[in-house]
């Protein structure tokens, strides 16, 4: 509960500070974690990322302010950190379909998000499996591409690679892996806030292997860490479900946050495993 508590104390100071520049490091500190940890659970825990919902956040308001008074829209532009009309006029069209000047009319229909605040909701989703291990550095080779990411569902994205990777592209895979986690895995790393409501990150189809990388073929060095496994029975669909859990649930009991590094599943038939590297707070 107390955890909860200082997830939402920093999105109160998120809405305190939405016409200042917002120092994410603080917002961090005021969750009593690492700001790279923040940002990854705000996204699996909201469904967006933590840039995009303050820049929905600002919208809202500004269009508050649009249709409350007579204030420049310049004014009003630079109130929530745009640099120029032009730049406010293009971000206020994406979101709320008009320009600035034609939301101030009445009738029209403009789009609110409102301020967002964390629950805490017993679903009865039963326990969650783990261990912690320590691993020596290790490097992973396979293909990868650089890709949305999504939050629930299906990914277009890595649907359309697994589609179009050939079958001997696996094999060869497959004959790479000599380490844990064992056999094809499934490589999420390279995490970035973008411009639009998803994230982009690096996605690989790979393999833990201490052979050398085929000269076709993406690599990627993985540093020593320890790693919280989570294990999942069932299909996507349930370790899409784990994996929102170990952030919503997990990671704020648990005296661990994420560390900086990639995220792993690996799977065989309906079992799988989730590593995701992790230090004490």
């Amino acid at each position: 509960m107390e955890s909860l508590e200082r997830l939402n104390d920093a999105l109160s100071f998120i809405e305190e500070n939405l016409e200042e520049s917002i120092d994410y490091k603080e917002v961090a500190r005021i969750a009593c974690c690492s700001e790279f940890h923040f940002k990854r659970m705000f996204s699996f825990l909201a469904g967006i990322t933590l840039s995009e919902y303050i820049r929905k956040r600002r919208l809202t308001q500004a269009a508050f302010d649009l249709r409350a008074g007579n204030a420049k829209v310049l004014d009003i532009a630079l109130k929530y950190g745009y640099a120029s009309p032009d730049a406010f006029a293009r971000a206020f069209q994406n979101l709320h379909g008009m320009t600035p000047s034609v939301a101030r009319k009445s009738g029209l229909s403009l789009k609110a998000y409102p301020r967002m605040t964390f629950q805490l909701t017993v679903k009865g989703a039963g326990e969650l499996n783990y261990r912690i291990e320590e691993k020596e550095a290790f490097r992973v080779a396979g293909v990868m591409k650089r890709i949305t990411l999504i939050y629930s569902g299906t990914n277009s994205d890595i649907s359309e690679m697994l589609q179009k990777t050939p079958q001997e592209t696996f094999e060869r895979i497959k004959k790479l892996s000599d380490l844990e986690p064992s056999g094809i895995i499934h490589v999420c790393t390279n995490f970035s806030e973008g411009r639009e409501d998803n994230g982009e990150l690096d996605y690989y189809i790979a393999a833990a292997t201490s052979k050398p990388c085929p000269e076709d073929f993406d690599d990627l060095e993985v540093e020593a860490a320890t790693w919280a496994v989570f294990e999942v029975s069932g299909d996507w669909e349930k370790v899409q479900e784990a994996w929102g859990r170990i952030y919503a649930e997990w990671f704020p009991s648990s005296g661990f946050e994420l560390n900086k590094g990639p995220e792993i599943l690996a799977s065989t038939d309906r079992f799988s495993e989730i590593w995701i590297p992790v230090k004490k707070k």
